[in-house]
């Protein structure tokens, strides 16, 4: 179980940090467009932590790893080869679907920051 546990956080972990070498750079450059100070480098931060933390939670699930540990009530699942397979796949598809939707709502909103910008920009450059 404990094996599992440290296997499910450390593939979370690995998944977490392809997916930050991947959007660190697009990341930086929204924000580049949005914010022009050097305050973005604190958002590109504080975002690639947010990954992180977004794909670890999301990868380790510790009320389905619950259903190994011996209760009072039954007995526990075993965790034979096959099982090892399905939590490794569920870990990296939750892992990966958790940072998509956090990705999915950043964009959304830089988006819209990014065309507020943009229309600022086209009022200032009228006047």
């Amino acid at each position: 179980m404990i094996l599992l546990l440290i296997s499910t956080f450390l593939l979370s972990a690995a998944t977490s940090f392809v997916v930050v070498h991947f959007f660190k750079k697009p990341v930086a450059a929204m924000l580049t467009k949005i914010i022009a100070d050097e305050i973005q480098n604190a958002w590109v931060k504080y975002l690639t932590f947010a990954i992180y933390v977004v794909g670890i939670s999301g990868g380790v699930r510790v009320w389905e790893l619950e259903k190994y540990i011996p209760t009072e009530k039954g007995t526990p699942l075993l965790l034979t080869p096959e099982r090892w397979v399905l939590e490794i796949y569920r870990t990296v598809i939750e892992s990966l679907q958790s940072i998509a939707w956090m990705l999915l709502v950043f964009f959304i909103f830089a988006l819209i920051a990014y065309t507020i910008v943009r229309i600022s920009e086209m009022k200032h450059a009228k006047s």
